[in-house]
């Protein structure tokens, strides 16, 4: 289950999905900002393709604002957030940082992040969805713009099924159990290298797992919701697919955290299902070259546990010297048509209805079912979600330390369960 909310909100599937030399500044100034000095300088993270639309993107920006310079400050994903904070720690951040998961929430608490209502001349989000605009405030300040909307699915490769002979089960109603049998017999099936479950088990993971077990990942008062014995079954189901060969061992499950698209089992071919974003459909699809799907999570219709999520945010610096700029530029990102046909779906599903109606003719049969999916899970009756609380970021380090310990047989699912607990709990209570 390549699920990585809290740590990155890729629009890869994976938990995965480019910084320059920085000077320093002091506390009300930015090194470009916008202002006379220098551009405005915007950070964010993603693989060559995504550079290369972004790179279009600011193109026809410039084209439309020629008196606004913007500074592309692009990285990858597994040292994005520990330059960010290196940058912000130098009173040198971006003008216009993208973001994921709790990252806003941690920001904002240490005043790092602009009140977007200050620039709501510039920024206009009312037309945006609600879900949607409301994910990206912190104690009812807006200091975050949603990119686009996202949610856990499972991806499925029918070919690697059908060349194992095996039959996909009726995924309105499957089950985890339905899942590791399937699994299970396409590895059987199969040549080695070639698995039924590609997935790599997360902190998020366990969100999902909690969720359909009438638990929840974060408490509305940004507390550990879940139970020791859910995370423990949740651990003893992942270390059961390991154990069968559904999955493969963890020395490669190790290997795939954090990886691109055409770097996991599924984007390579060798793979089945993954568990992942939704927004990762078409990344995926283009890496492995197959006609891929995405259908519902395992075990949603005895409860269900996905939910709409913001694949990414936007935010805006406190400290730069050119709010409205900054804003004028975001508002671009999310608001303009044009910009939003060369983005498509690559932030996630766009949560404007004009936009979506925008990029519709643009879009690949499978990238259509994005949204289709997103759409039909915008229908149903979903449990909340909220923004995890300052200091859930540290969570996405406990997790995979004891989630590979029991993977490993390092620790039994009880002791790591009892571990992560205690560890989780603290991590949140500050």
């Amino acid at each position: 289950m390549t699920l990585s909310r809290r740590t990155a909100l890729t629009t890869l599937p994976l938990g995965a999905l480019a910084l320059g030399p920085l000077a320093a500044c002091g506390p009300n100034s930015s090194s470009g900002g916008g202002s006379d000095d220098g551009p405005l300088r915007f950070a964010w993270w993603g693989n060559p393709e995504r550079a290369a639309t972004t790179q279009a993107v600011l193109d026809l920006f410039a084209e439309k604002n020629p008196d606004l310079e913007i500074s592309a400050e692009p990285g990858d994903i597994s040292g994005y957030f520990d330059k960010l904070a290196t940058s912000v720690a130098a009173q040198d951040e971006p003008d216009v940082i993208t973001m994921g998961g709790a990252y806003p929430a941690e920001y904002a608490a240490r005043s790092v992040l602009l009140d977007l209502g200050t620039v709501e001349d510039s920024l206009d989000l009312s037309a945006m969805d609600e879900v949607a605009r409301s994910n990206g405030q912190v104690d009812g300040t807006q200091v975050a713009v949603t990119t686009g909307i996202n949610a856990p699915g499972m991806i499925v490769n029918r070919a690697v099924l059908e060349a194992a002979g095996v039959e996909l089960p009726d995924t309105e109603t499957w089950t985890w159990e339905d899942y590791a049998e399937v699994a299970s017999a396409v590895s059987e099936n199969s040549p080695d290298g070639t698995f039924g479950s590609g997935s790599v088990f997360t902190h998020d993971s366990i969100d999902l797992w909690a969720r359909q077990h009438g638990e929840i990942f974060y408490t509305q008062d940004g507390e550990i919701g879940l139970e020791v014995a859910t995370v423990q079954s949740f651990f003893e189901y992942s270390k059961a697919l390991v154990d069968s060969g559904a999955s493969p061992g963890a020395e490669v499950l190790v290997e795939l955290t954090d990886v691109g698209p055409e770097q996991t089992l599924l984007g390579r071919g060798l793979a089945a299902f993954m568990l992942t974003w939704s927004s990762s459909l078409t990344a995926l699809a283009e890496a492995s070259g197959a006609e891929l799907e995405i259908v519902k999570v395992p075990g949603e219709s005895v409860e269900s546990g996905v939910w709409l999520q913001s694949s990414q945010f936007y935010t805006i610096s406190a400290r730069t010297a050119s709010p409205e700029n900054a804003a004028t530029f975001v508002s671009f990102l999310v608001n303009d048509p044009e910009a939003a046909t060369l983005i498509l779906t690559d932030r996630g599903v766009p949560a404007i209805e004009a936009v979506r109606q925008a990029i519709l003719p643009e879009l690949s049969e499978t990238a259509q079912r994005e949204v289709e999916y997103i759409s039909a899970l915008g229908e149903m009756e979903l449990k909340p979600t909220w923004i995890g609380p300052a200091g859930s970021t540290a969570v996405a380090e406990i997790t995979p330390r004891h989630q590979n310990s029991v993977l490993f047989g390092d620790a039994t699912a009880q002791e790591a369960a009892q571990a992560w607990h205690t560890e989780s709990v603290a991590a949140v209570a500050g």
